[in-house]
């Protein structure tokens, strides 16, 4: 039984939720094309606390999601989290971004096949299989085609959603491909995935855990 703080920096969407014994009690989130999380992420936090009239030592962990997806949005996520749980002298737990989307929208639309999809510039994606149960395939950066994602699973429909997936829907034209819009990671998706992982006690390490980058960093040129 805890409460817990579950951060969501990704993508677009600053997500904050707070969940007790696996219950959501409150969330605040904003989709900004800015990346504007270093500026929001904080006031979030208070914010949620202050609307379940609660303080930060009454916190028993720290949700964050660990990837894929934005390299500097991942950062501020993680440093944040780590920061507050080694503060605080509670645990770090870390999920993965897609498998939180696919716990997600499982909830929505049950009984399919789901592809969360993030965006990784021009026509590439971070994305994996899931299933109502289990991850069916290993999160990859993928160039998609036609075929993507259904040559063992052709007669199953699969659900594309996820920043990345609106770029992929002139692409991957198979008939049992379902595309749906306007989905973006969301720590209210992590409250499951955070109360299994404390009753487990799968922490992380706080001096040391890293987000899952999935790809190296490149710096571009400032034009």
């Amino acid at each position: 039984m805890a409460l817990i703080l579950c951060l969501e920096t990704a993508t677009k969407n600053c997500s904050v939720a707070i969940n007790k014994d696996g219950s959501l009690l409150a969330y605040k989130e904003e989709v900004s094309e800015n990346y504007s999380h270093s500026e929001q992420l904080i006031p979030f936090i208070q914010s949620v606390l202050i609307d379940q009239q609660l303080e930060l030592s009454d916190l028993d962990a720290i949700a964050v999601s660990k990837g894929p997806g934005s390299y500097t949005g991942l950062r501020i996520g993680v440093s944040t989290a780590k920061g507050l749980c080694y503060s605080l002298g509670i645990p770090l737990l870390a999920h993965s971004t897609l498998e939180a989307m696919a716990k997600g929208m499982a909830k929505k639309i049950p009984g399919k096949v789901y592809c969360p999809m993030i965006d990784a510039r021009r026509m590439e994606v971070y994305a994996a299989l899931f299933n109502e149960k289990i991850q069916l395939t290993n999160i990859e950066a993928c160039i998609v085609d036609h075929n993507s994602f259904f040559q063992d699973l052709a007669e199953n429909e699969i659900l594309f959603f996820g920043d990345g997936a609106d770029k992929c829907q002139q692409v991957i034209t198979h008939k049992n491909a379902i595309f749906i819009s306007d989905v973006y990671p969301s720590a209210k998706d992590m409250v499951a995935l955070s109360e299994s992982a404390f009753q487990h006690k799968r922490f992380e390490d706080v001096a040391y855990f890293e987000p899952f980058y999935l790809k190296d960093f490149v710096t571009g040129v400032k034009k």
